[in-house]
């Protein structure tokens, strides 16, 4: 059954009232408190939940990957949310250790350059 909060407007006491849809209309409600019928229904944020494809496209939106290539912070943020985001445990070692540095401001250059064989080992059949 559906839980709604309400909130005094005599002695400002918020409080929830478990109704059945049917029970809603017809329902007196009173404050616990002062016992007042002088109530107000507050509506709360809904927060909806997506599954991972959904979290996933609205990375990939372009207002959120525009600066990407200026901010290299911000690719790092993007990088370790989307490995969160999916779960990836088997990623190779160096992964974290690239997202540190931009998370730190380092160009995707100098990373590359301090690390020349990154991702040498991704086109291996080797465990």
């Amino acid at each position: 059954m559906p839980v709604y909060d309400f909130r005094c407007l005599d002695c400002h006491h918020i409080f929830a009232v478990t109704l059945s849809y049917s029970e809603y209309d017809r329902h007196a409600t009173l404050c616990p408190e002062c016992k007042s019928g002088r109530v107000e229904r507050i509506i709360r944020k809904v927060r909806i939940t997506r599954g991972d494809r959904g979290r996933l496209a609205s990375m990939a939106d372009d207002s959120n990957l525009s600066a990407l290539d200026s901010d290299p912070r911000a690719l790092g943020r993007m990088m370790r949310e989307m490995k969160n985001e999916v779960g990836a445990t088997d990623l190779p070692g160096e992964f974290d250790e690239v997202v540190e540095r931009l998370e730190k401001g380092q160009s995707p250059d100098d990373i590359e350059r301090d690390l020349p064989d990154l991702g040498s080992d991704l086109g291996s059949s080797e465990p």
